[in-house]
């Protein structure tokens, strides 16, 4: 019977492999030419992370199975176009396909569902890219903030490249780093959710608050802390670091839980929701790859923490 069986999934390989060929033969020779799928992207003039990504609208194409023939635009001329009246442009680039009858019937599950939005001339689809502007927000010059989650071994890894630069005196005196928290606020239950579980919340509680009252120990105390993140000991970690425990403590119920609170509403904002998302300031959104292309900022490219000692690590995020 084992014999059989062998014979059969070899005989039906045999034979789609068979066929395979014979497609693939009769494809060479009568090959439709595919569909152009008409693509308009918005970009920004100013920053190269919201500029288009030729690949992503070569797979959308190719879900649609057909060819992309992509124009782009800048917001400047996006906003003089009367088919893009009132469409959000708040973040870039922002990706449009024109709507055919096809093309809509693809993504009828996608826009029930939100994902896509639509108009009378196209499918919209708002932040398809990792990285990208905010438009409309007001520049902060000079500072970077990096969301992490406290138990995320990407952001940690995101934190210790900045405690390396500091002691390697390879901070820029003339840009600013903040750390900012990913974390989820239920207003109607008053409750917190975060990726891995309620110490996760917890802990950015505490840096928080350390943050504000001790902001000249939060490093060290962050060096410490993140050679064990998820021990339950993180008041020795508090104490080593000169920290008065009783007062982190004290705060953490009232103060600390509304400073969480703000930092759900911020995250929000950006649609930071993963650990390191980094926001250039205030209008970027990078990652590894694009933060430590900044002037200033190489100090972030993850290949440096094997330089330091510690084991390559790739440019991930939770």
């Amino acid at each position: 019977m084992k014999k059989l069986v062998i014979f059969a999934a070899a005989v039906l390989m045999a034979a789609s492999a068979f066929a395979a060929a014979k497609t693939k033969a009769q494809t060479a020779k009568k090959a439709p030419a595919k569909p152009k799928i008409e693509f308009v992207v918005i970009e920004s003039e100013e920053y190269a992370s919201g500029k288009q990504d030729p690949q992503l609208a070569a797979g959308l194409s190719n879900f649609l199975g057909g060819e992309p023939s992509v124009t782009t635009m800048t917001y400047a001329q996006a906003q003089q176009d009367p088919k893009l009246a009132n469409m959000d442009m708040s973040f870039l680039p922002l990706y449009l396909i024109k709507k055919t009858p096809e093309v809509r019937a693809k993504f009828e599950q996608h826009i029930s569902a939100g994902y896509v939005q639509e108009n009378d001339d196209y499918l919209i689809f708002p932040h398809m890219t990792r990285t990208g502007v905010y438009q409309d927000k007001i520049a902060n010059p000079g500072v970077l903030e990096i969301f992490v989650m406290s138990q995320c071994p990407y952001g940690a890894m995101a934190e210790e490249l900045v405690i390396n630069a500091q002691k390697a005196g390879k901070l820029p005196a003339d840009k600013t780093i903040k750390l900012r928290y990913v974390v989820s606020y239920n207003p109607k239950t008053n409750s917190f959710q975060s990726l891995h579980g309620t110490a996760e919340w917890e802990e950015n509680v505490r840096q928080l608050l350390i943050a504000k009252y001790y902001p000249e120990k939060l490093w060290k105390y962050l060096e410490i802390r993140n050679k064990d993140y998820r021990s339950s000991r993180w008041d020795k970690a508090m104490e080593e670091a000169g920290i008065n425990v009783k007062k982190i403590t004290k705060k953490f119920d009232t103060e600390g839980m509304e400073l969480l609170k703000a930092e759900a509403a911020y995250g929000d904002e950006y649609g930071a929701n993963a650990s390191p998302t980094f926001l250039w300031e205030g209008k970027e959104i990078l990652d590894f790859g694009s933060v430590s292309q900044k002037p200033g900022l190489e100090f972030l490219n993850p290949s440096l923490r094997s330089r330091n000692g510690g084991a390559a690590a790739p440019a991930g995020s939770c």
